[in-house]
């Protein structure tokens, strides 16, 4: 079967081959979504049976597989990085930084709390949180600092603890994208005072929708725990049967943002071949490194103290000769020639459609708190060049083979050799 042309004037390469798909079901999800079907217990709301929920053996095990002491299952990573913001104590016109490169959420989560968030440049490289960069945007109105590990990168995250330990901040960890990641032989979400996972449909562990919130502080845990669950959390005894699994305490309000039962048994099958699925990422990843460092392209680094990466996306810089053309269309021209979606990475926050806080009432609470929340005064170097000059793609195409990223250099080396004719990359 031969070639087939594209939009934009190339041919695509894969020959009617497929990428390899996402999500993918484990073994034994299948089974495990069935006993759920059929046991009468849907939510943790739903009476006791006298086992452990789903919800709970999920806790479990995640915990236990980021070696850390508590795990509360949250309805997203949303819901996750509100109840950590609120459990660490922000709240109305507290100050939180997050990075200025990163998905909507790390503002959008802070202003939803009644909180400010200031945007801090990333490292050129890492495209992570600059701990200098945090450390300059500290104000006395400063609460919390936000972390995101970005793409496959790990933030730094010894710069960036020793940053809030000497200013009194809580240090929380959006491992959204880094489930099995570490650092210092350690896994991340574990170094903030609490560390936040999403299990969206796109995650490398992944439930349709979810999320999660760890810590080994039982004090915030148990906070979380309000916050997510309509102020109840779990009895301090297993339950009789027929008895409610959750008791109402009074001690803190909170709202529903609980993880239902098949998304909990779903979670632990799908943890089983977590490891398993990020060696093949990173083995292909390191694989296209190579690959494109050849082209004079240069993929996203991590910090120097990262002892395993995690791919959700796989990020790449245009070479330096191609650093004044925008990276939109050959973006396009990639994705039309490999028929998978390359995209330029995320705009920088100030400039995203999706953080818009005039668009909502709730957020004129206060004179003049609309106007903090205003990303119109930020303009931040790092950020917005790796906003021109970055690309990614999904990490389900490194789940492929050798061939797969062969067919990806080749499509790269043949779109920027049209982008920076006569001269060649």
């Amino acid at each position: 079967m031969g070639a087939a042309p594209s939009a934009h004037g190339t041919r695509t390469v894969r020959g009617g081959r497929r990428w390899p798909h996402w999500p993918q079901p484990a073994p034994g999800a299948e089974a495990a979504l069935l006993d759920v079907l059929h046991s009468g217990r849907w939510s943790i709301a739903s009476p006791s049976d006298g086992t452990p929920t789903q919800e709970e053996r999920f806790a479990e095990d995640f915990a236990a597989y980021l070696g850390v002491r508590h795990c509360v299952p949250t309805a997203s990573g949303t819901a996750a990085l509100m109840t950590a913001l609120e459990a660490c104590g922000v709240g109305a016109g507290d100050e939180v930084i997050v990075p200025a490169l990163s998905w909507a959420a790390s503002a959008s989560t802070v202003a939803g709390v009644n909180a400010v968030p200031v945007f801090a440049d990333v490292d050129p490289d890492t495209l992570c949180l600059d701990p200098a960069a945090a450390e300059a945007a500290i104000t006395p109105a400063t609460r919390a600092i936000v972390v995101v590990h970005l793409y496959s990168a790990v933030a730094d995250l010894d710069g960036l603890r020793a940053v809030a330990d000497r200013h009194g901040l809580a240090l929380i960890e959006d491992s959204a994208q880094a489930h099995g990641a570490s650092y210092r032989g350690r896994r991340v979400g574990t170094f903030g005072d609490v560390g936040t996972f999403s299990t969206h449909h796109t995650k490398v562990l992944s439930s349709g929708e979810g999320g999660a919130a760890v810590t080994d502080d039982p004090v915030l845990a148990r906070r979380i725990e309000h916050l997510r669950a309509d102020g109840r959390t779990r009895s301090p005894r297993r339950p009789a049967a027929g008895l409610p699994e959750l008791v109402e305490t009074g001690e803190l309000m909170g709202s529903n943002r609980c993880l239902s039962e098949f998304q909990s048994a779903l979670l632990i099958a799908q943890l089983k071949v977590l490891d398993e699925q990020n060696a093949r990422r990173r083995d292909n990843a390191e694989l296209l490194d190579g690959l494109l460092g050849k082209l004079g392209c240069r993929p996203q680094a991590t910090s120097g103290q990262t002892t395993a990466r995690t791919y959700f996306g796989y990020a790449v810089g245009l070479p330096d000769s191609l650093r004044d053309q925008p990276s939109g269309p050959v973006a396009e021209a990639l994705t039309a020639r490999l028929g998978l979606h390359v995209r330029p990475v995320y705009r920088p926050l100030y400039e995203s459609p999706l953080y818009a806080p005039g668009t909502r009432r709730r957020f004129d609470f206060a004179p003049g708190h609309l106007k903090r929340l205003d990303p119109g005064r930020y303009d931040l170097p790092a950020a917005d060049r790796a906003a021109r000059t970055f690309l990614t793609f999904h990490h389900a195409a490194l789940l492929g083979d050798a061939s797969d990223m062969r067919d990806i250099a080749a499509a790269f080396r043949h779109v920027l050799d049209l982008r920076a004719s006569p001269a060649r990359c």
